[in-house]
């Protein structure tokens, strides 16, 4: 029969109920070394500032979110960057004379994408 702990808020209660187990005698396996040490994160890459602009002016009313002010990316990392906002908007964009276009004013979305990516967006124009 198993000894049964006191429930009446005695000593019992305040040690650890596991601390007997050891692994060895359960025939688990031991930790890992890797896993012993927590791993530092990498620190964030800062890839620079990009501006959020809500464009309307020449677009027969539609407003659309523009990003621009990219500096060391080229177009296949912009394509990239342009199908994961296009993807978490649920909306069109492309990529246009080196500046991301996303239809709607998705401003919020589109600053927490480039955030996740490295970059330091901010918000320009009204």
């Amino acid at each position: 029969m198993a000894r049964r702990v006191p429930t009446d808020g005695a000593e019992g209660l305040r040690q650890n109920p596991f601390g007997a187990l050891d692994a060895g005698v359960l025939g688990l396996p031991s930790k890992p070394a890797s896993a012993a040490a927590p791993q530092a994160q990498a620190p964030e890459r800062n890839r620079g500032r990009v501006d959020i602009t809500r464009e309307k002016a020449g677009r027969g009313g539609k407003t659309v979110t523009v990003v621009g002010g990219f500096s060391g990316i080229g177009l296949p990392e912009k394509e990239e960057l342009a199908r994961k906002m296009r993807a978490a908007c649920g909306c069109g964009g492309t990529v246009k004379e080196g500046r991301i276009e996303i239809q709607g004013d998705q401003r919020g979305t589109v600053a927490r994408i480039l955030s996740d990516a490295g970059f330091h967006p901010v918000y320009a124009g009204g």
